[in-house]
């Protein structure tokens, strides 16, 4: 990890980007494509094998690729994260042990799913992490997806690891971050996971989103998170009310058939996803089509499609 970053604290539109895939397999030109494409759009960071990229479908070496490549095409312009969590913690510290290997500059980390461990386990579970590697952390609370939901005690205690240096909040729940202690929220860095409620949650203390609906329009929100930044409250509102109708979309199926639908029009990828993901309804491509039709800044490749 590059000595600038080895301190590195998440801030502003972070890309949790799709897997692209072709025939069965990982993309490699459309993976670059996409990133590169990220990069000129001016995303602060990007998350691969996240909650938006299938990773429970990509064997050990497809993450491998992936992380690596992105490594090397990302060549330290913006942080590079990788999704790391599992519901094993050795196996969660032996990937976010690759991810690092490879060139990852921090990991994503969702809470353990499906055994459902006590507040005392998924304690104990980030406390092992943060002292077997050497890569600073952002814990991924996203209890509709996990059926754990970090308690704000649980938040309070990691952060007193030092190398935990976050928390991305998928919940969307503005009265629970609101409610948080001051001092924890001041204590490490706050990034929303839940795109529509993304300006609010700055607002109360945020500092940042890992946002999926980025994938498709990076530049609205780079232009959110910047005019958020510098205090222009009413840009950044007319930038999410633009945004709503296409978020609103590319969350009726849940990640990532829809989000790659949205690509598919945007940039030469396909919308290929792997079982047990299915491709976006009819209607679902309906609505993405007629929401991009107002969002110019996304490409106009999707002008030309059907």
């Amino acid at each position: 990890m590059p000595t600038s970053l080895r301190r590195y604290l998440p801030e502003g539109a972070i890309c949790d980007l799709v897997t692209p895939f072709r025939d069965g397999e990982v993309d490699r030109v459309g993976l670059m494509t996409l990133i590169e494409w990220q990069i000129r759009s001016g995303i602060s960071g990007l998350v691969v094998c996240g909650e938006a990229s299938e990773a429970p479908t990509l064997s050990r070496e497809e993450r491998a690729a992936v992380i690596g490549l992105a490594a090397d095409v990302v060549d330290h312009q913006v942080p590079l994260l990788a999704g790391t969590g599992t519901n094993s913690t050795e196996t969660t510290i032996g990937l976010t042990r690759q991810a690092q290997a490879l060139g990852a500059d921090a990991a994503v980390v969702v809470t353990p799913y499906y055994n459902k461990p006590s507040q005392e386990g998924l304690f104990r579970h980030f406390e092992k992490l943060a002292a077997a590697v050497d890569l600073p952390i952002i814990v991924c609370n996203a209890p509709g997806r996990t059926a754990v939901d970090l308690s704000t005690r649980t938040l309070e205690r990691l952060a007193s690891i030092p190398s935990i240096v976050g928390v991305m909040d998928c919940t969307g729940d503005m009265t629970r971050f609101a409610g948080l202690p001051p001092a924890l929220r001041d204590r490490f860095r706050h990034l929303s996971g839940h795109d529509a409620t993304a300006c609010p949650f700055f607002l109360c203390g945020g500092s940042g989103s890992i946002s999926a609906g980025a994938n498709v329009a990076p530049r609205l929100f780079a232009a959110m998170h910047s005019a958020l930044r510098t205090g222009n409250v009413d840009a950044a509102y007319a930038l999410q009310a633009r945004l709503n109708p296409l978020v609103q979309a590319l969350e009726k199926e849940g990640t990532p058939a829809a989000i790659k639908h949205a690509l598919s029009l945007v940039l030469p990828l396909s919308a290929e996803v792997r079982l047990p993901i299915t491709a976006a309804a009819l209607e679902t491509q309906a609505e993405i089509r007629m929401a991009l039709s107002s969002l110019p800044e996304c490409g106009e490749r999707h002008r030309r499609a059907g």
